[in-house]
């Protein structure tokens, strides 16, 4: 606060007494052009006003979320147009409270909820993925070949017969668990969304989209027969922004709470109003240079104007009891607002230029969202400047206070003077400065400060529960993760892996077989559900092509068995590599995404190639090739595997890993890079593995295999 005993500055109760050209030139501009000086922060008020109200949108982005300067989300970003079913995504599961999955009205509400998700704005329509969309295919080995289709029967009509077809596919197409509910109670519709509006060429409105959601919501929950449950980044960023009336009401709140506290310490309606009435300014002149700018609101940085508010009634504050102070000694109004001017203006300027720089140092952590909350919040505290120290004064020197608060500020800085009231506290502090009691606040700073430090070695990075930290545990989205968690084999929180090779390079064998091994070793982890990649579905093809023999069912050396199994499974599972196949994900679906969790997968990422970003060997070709055959069934041992990158879901924390050193048997391996992108809520989950090959019929194997062998353990 402002000092509290007499200083100085000596009492003038005439104006006429007073010289006007005293004090700085700052203070001569202002105090000298009173008038001119309000209209111009009035014009500046309303123009900045109508700005925030016209331009500010609320516009949150997932790519913003992501440390964009990172090397491997910089590989995310680089090939996201290869991995559309990775990414942002949303996840609607359709439940029957009061059956099961093949009953024929459950089938026709969720074609209608397909077709309206199907038709929205924003969504990448080609990677949608339910019961009724004709990417979701079985696959069955017969005696002629290959069978297989759409999931949902062509014809469907919803007689007993199709119902029973259904069935039999979702058996066929391995889905349980993952589009389908262990219990089939209920089933899922993966919903990969733009970056961008398809129609408008603007960020996806997640808020529009979140509404789209709550739509179908309530329409097919109001018969009470259905339950649907929704998790995925827009969702969640729909929920924020639904709470922003929520935060509205805090911040009402949080004014009002100013307003009482401020008044029972002055008794002075006016001064009350007026220091308020500046710190909103703030906050609007803040709002308004964000939006002319051309910066947006997101959930994160709609915080910073409680911030600037409560810091700007902080500096009102102090203004307001100086003049109050000065005019209860009899100095005139105009007087007082310019001895307080001189006194708290540079310690004023000097805290808040303190503020703006610690919130600018913020821009140092590489993620956009930090990044504009810091601009955001430096904004607002370089306005104060105008509005707590410039304008707060000038409009105190027009309003003045009330003559009785004047004189009760008076008695109260009297008593304190006496040693009375807060001249008690004042008279502890003071003790500090003496030896003892200075020595005892350094030995317990000290012991606090090796406190903090032990700590700090248990901090752990990440959330430490499931589900949306931002929200409470009992919302209703951390409620529909819980229901989706529990009844599903497959989460959203996704560790990817991404296998870079020379084109065409992702169909041979060292690298098929290094991305089987990856899998595996990454789905011995607790903390990881299943794993999935391209070496899954090669596998499983294989097998079927030839009658299901178990032996077969592995990563075969002959090459042309490799590319007719990787044909067959880009019909079933495209997401698996991209359209050269230089890339392919190997995708490990974690329980949660908490700290530990994501250690554990992170440290089996690194162990592979301990202290390199890359592992690269030349390509074997020719009579090389032949020679590398040999020496690897001959049990050798040379050549190193491709690199990879391991990163984490939620785009929060990134960190590097390789493969193990369990592809030592792998040969001389291609030229391949893996880049890992940390990803949340991702799709992807859809592979072969899961619509994969049925064995049908139990006949003796024929010889078809022979002279093929399977991986050596």
């Amino acid at each position: 606060m402002a000092a509290t005993r007499q200083d100085t500055l000596p009492v003038i109760r005439n104006l006429a007494d007073f010289d006007p050209h005293s004090g700085n030139g700052l203070e001569r501009l202002v105090f000298n052009h009173r008038l001119p000086f309000l209209l111009c922060m009035l014009v500046a008020t309303l123009v900045l006003g109508f700005m925030a109200l016209t331009r500010l949108e609320l516009r949150p982005s997932f790519d913003k979320m992501l440390p964009q300067s990172h090397p491997y989300i910089q590989h995310y970003l680089e090939n996201r147009a290869s991995l559309r079913g990775l990414g942002n995504a949303v996840r609607v599961v359709v439940e029957h409270t009061q059956g099961d999955i093949f009953d024929p009205g459950y089938l026709q509400a969720l074609r209608h909820i397909n077709d309206e998700l199907f038709l929205s704005q924003g969504v990448d329509r080609a990677w949608v993925k339910s019961l009724w969309s004709p990417a979701v295919r079985w696959t069955e080995v017969t005696e002629e070949g290959f069978q297989g289709g759409p999931v949902m029967p062509d014809g469907y009509q919803g007689a007993a017969g199709d119902i029973e077809q259904l069935r039999q596919n979702i058996e066929r197409a391995n889905i349980v668990g993952s589009l389908v509910a262990r219990d089939f109670k209920s089933s899922m519709l993966v919903v990969p969304l733009l970056d961008q509006d398809s129609a408008t060429g603007k960020g996806l409105d997640y808020h529009a989209f979140s509404q789209k959601l709550e739509q179908l919501r309530s329409q097919y929950q109001a018969s009470g027969q259905y339950r649907i449950h929704v998790i995925g980044f827009a969702k969640l960023m729909g929920d924020l922004i639904d709470g922003l009336i929520e935060v509205m009401a805090f911040f009402a709140l949080a004014v009002l709470t100013s307003l009482v506290i401020i008044y029972c310490y002055t008794r002075c309606i006016r001064s009350t109003l007026l220091v308020v009435l500046c710190s909103l300014t703030a906050v609007v002149w803040q709002l308004g240079i964000v939006a002319w700018l051309g910066y947006a609101i997101d959930p994160y940085s709609i915080l910073v104007p409680f911030l600037i508010f409560a810091i700007g009634v902080s500096h009102a504050a102090q203004k307001m009891n100086g003049i109050l102070q000065d005019i209860g000694r009899g100095t005139h109004r105009q007087i007082a607002a310019r001895y307080t001017f001189r006194r708290l203006f540079v310690a004023g300027v000097t805290a808040l230029l303190a503020d703006a720089v610690g919130f600018a140092v913020l821009m140092i952590i590489d993620i956009p969202v930090i990044q504009d909350l810091a601009i955001t919040a430096s904004i607002g505290v370089a306005v104060l400047i105008f509005t707590s120290l410039l304008l707060m004064p000038v409009a105190l020197s027009y309003v003045g206070v009330g003559r009785k608060a004047a004189d009760r500020a008076l008695r109260i800085d009297a008593r304190a003077a006496r040693h009375r009231g807060f001249g008690r506290l004042w008279d502890l502090l003071d003790r500090f400065t003496e030896r003892k009691w200075a020595s005892a606040a350094v030995l317990a700073a000290l012991a606090l400060a090796a406190l903090g430090i032990w700590g700090s070695l248990q901090l752990k990075i990440g959330d430490l529960d499931s589900g949306a930290p931002e929200l409470r545990a009992d919302s209703r989205y951390n409620l529909d993760n819980a229901y989706i968690t529990q009844h599903y084999a497959l989460s959203s929180d996704t560790f990817a892996v991404m296998v870079k090779t020379a084109p065409e390079g992702c169909l041979q064998y060292p690298t098929l077989i290094l991305a089987d091994r990856l899998a595996w070793e990454l789905q011995q982890l607790p903390g990881v559900q299943t794993t999935v990649s391209l070496a899954n579905a090669v596998r499983q093809i294989t097998a079927g092509t030839y009658e299901g023999n178990p032996r077969l069912n592995s990563l075969q050396r002959n090459q042309d068995v490799l590319n007719y199994a990787a044909q067959q499974a880009s019909v079933n599972a495209p997401e698996l590599f991209n359209n050269d196949c230089s890339l392919m994900p190997v995708i490990a679906y974690l329980k949660d995404h908490r700290a530990d969790t994501l250690a554990e997968v992170a440290a089996v990422a690194r162990t592979l190639c301990p202290g390199q970003q890359q592992c690269r060997a030349p390509v074997p070709a020719g009579r090389r090739q032949r020679r590398y055959r040999g020496r690897h069934q001959r049990g050798g041992t040379r050549g190193q595997p491709p690199y990879v990158v391991a990163g984490v879901p939620g785009g929060h924390v990134v960190l590097p890993g390789h493969l193990p050193q369990l592809a030592r048997n792998a040969g001389g391996d291609p030229a391949a890079d893996a880049h890992l992108g940390a990803v949340r809520g991702a799709d992807g989950g859809h592979g072969y593995w899961r619509q994969g090959c049925h064995f049908a019929g139990d006949r003796p194997w024929r010889g078809h295999w022979r002279g093929l062998c399977a991986v050596p353990a």
